[in-house]
């Protein structure tokens, strides 16, 4: 593994077990059946596994939108142009985004981060453009690497050093968005490396393609990974040759939840991806993951049974921006709204429940 990236990994560390615990004997006095809101108790006490106190804080909250064009776009493997991507980030800018409507309203500050689209770009007032701009879109992996190793650490290291910066502005929890035409074509590519799978199981229509765009994207993934298989020595390989800034950029983000102590949200297909790389960088990120939602893309809930992570939502959304990561914070919230408020047992004068087995 790339030696620039070992001063950040070697400050993760394991999650607090005695802060889970407490956390578990928090929720086993709440008065209410055992265990009864499932997958989101689950989250509570991993938050306080992650940040080191059974109060496991998650009011001050970001979304992180990585955005960056895709020279693979040139092959046909998608509905539209590589131009939309600037229009649509300088839009979330404007607080003009399907993502940034349900930002609002699920009190999450948004901010989008250049990481290499193709042209410069205008801010808006509402969500300032935070510029990390690596280059201007990677290079067509069909003809040659998308990106140089030196980019490619370059960009996980900016996505650490984003959840850095925000871990100093005080923000306890962090969810993953992005935006890149061109960027299911570099995840699928990326995601049947890591899995050994062939493209076909994990490509899907993206943003919508025809049957025979479809087949076009699929031969195009196929064809790289027999070029470029054989080349690659690690995982940040396969993210140079077939990746792109924002998959390399939302890989760090993951790692800089363990780095920072901060729980990071899953959202769909592209940052499940992102998730598995950070996973097989470092083992053991994922404990610093939260899985949001289970996106309708072929490989979604075999990325993340492979992270072992298990979703709380389940509703077919396959948008991106960080839609689906967005989605879920509203369920963490009264999940946490129940753990801190609700009476205990003791409260109440009656006999808590106890563990009888079963299911």
């Amino acid at each position: 593994m790339n030696g620039e990236l070992q001063p950040y990994l070697s400050r993760i560390r394991p999650l607090d077990e005695r802060s889970m615990e407490m956390a578990r004997l928090k929720w086993a006095k709440v008065a209410k059946p055992l265990n009864s809101l499932g997958t989101l108790e689950e989250c509570i006490v991993k938050i306080a596994g992650i940040k080191g106190t059974w109060e496991a804080d998650i009011e001050k909250r970001a979304l992180l939108i990585l955005c960056g064009d895709n020279g693979i776009v040139e092959e046909g493997v998608t509905q539209t142009g590589q131009e939309v991507t600037a229009v649509v980030t300088e839009n979330m800018t404007e607080g003009n985004s399907s993502v940034c409507i349900m930002a609002e309203h699920a009190k999450v500050d948004v901010f989008p981060v250049d990481m290499g689209v193709a042209r410069d770009l205008k801010s808006g007032s509402r969500h300032r453009l935070v510029n990390r701009k690596i280059a201007y879109g990677t290079r067509n992996f069909k003809k040659e690497p998308a990106m140089t190793r030196e980019e490619t650490v370059k960009a996980i290291i900016t996505g650490i050093n984003l959840v850095e910066e925000l871990a100093e502005k005080g923000y306890g929890l962090i969810a993953t968005g992005e935006m890149g035409i061109g960027n299911t074509t570099t995840s699928s590519a990326v995601s049947s490396m890591i899995l050994k799978k062939n493209p076909e199981e994990l490509t899907g229509r993206g943003a919508g393609l025809s049957d025979e765009g479809l087949v076009r994207k699929v031969r195009v993934i196929r064809e790289a990974i027999e070029r470029y298989g054989p080349e690659c020595r690690d995982v940040v390989d396969i993210l140079a040759y077939m990746g792109g800034f924002d998959l390399a950029g939302l890989t760090g983000v993951f790692i800089g939840g363990g780095v920072c102590r901060i729980p990071i949200l899953v959202d769909g297909f592209i940052s499940a991806t992102a998730a598995l790389c950070g996973e097989r960088i470092y083992s053991g990120c994922r404990d610093y993951m939260l899985a949001s939602h289970v996106s309708a893309e072929p490989a979604g809930k075999l990325l993340l049974d492979e992270l072992g992570l298990t979703p709380f939502i389940q509703a077919g959304m396959c948008l991106g921006e960080g839609s689906g990561a967005v989605a879920a914070i509203p369920l963490l919230d009264m999940a946490q709204g129940v753990y801190k408020k609700m009476s205990s047992f003791q409260d109440i004068c009656i006999e808590e429940y106890k563990p009888l087995g079963g299911v």
